[in-house]
C-alpha cells in the first residue's frame, strides 16, 4: 500500500495598486498576494499547516516584500 502526502503551497491574488517599490524604487503596480500552505494526502490539500502570509510583489523587478495582514486589509 502506498501513501501519497506533502504539502501544497498556493497563492490567491488580492488586488493591484500603484506604489513605490522598496526594492527597485519605481512607482509601479504593486500586486497583493495571499499564500497559504496545506497538508495534502493523495493530492488533495485537507488542512493549514501554517497561517496565511500575505506579500506585495512588484511588476516591474518581481521583488517580494512579506506584509503583515493589518497592511493587507488596508490595502485591499
Amino acid at each position: 500500500m502506498f501513501l501519497i502526502f506533502g504539502f501544497r503551497t498556493k497563492d490567491r491574488f488580492h488586488s493591484s495598486a500603484v506604489r513605490r517599490c522598496d526594492f527597485c524604487g519605481v512607482t509601479a503596480a504593486q500586486s497583493l498576494v495571499q499564500r497559504t500552505t496545506k497538508f495534502s494526502l493523495f493530492f488533495i490539500p485537507l488542512f493549514p499547516v501554517r497561517a496565511a502570509r500575505w506579500i506585495r510583489i512588484c511588476t516591474n523587478c518581481g521583488g517580494a516584500r512579506e506584509i503583515s495582514r493589518g497592511e493587507a486589509l488596508a490595502a485591499a
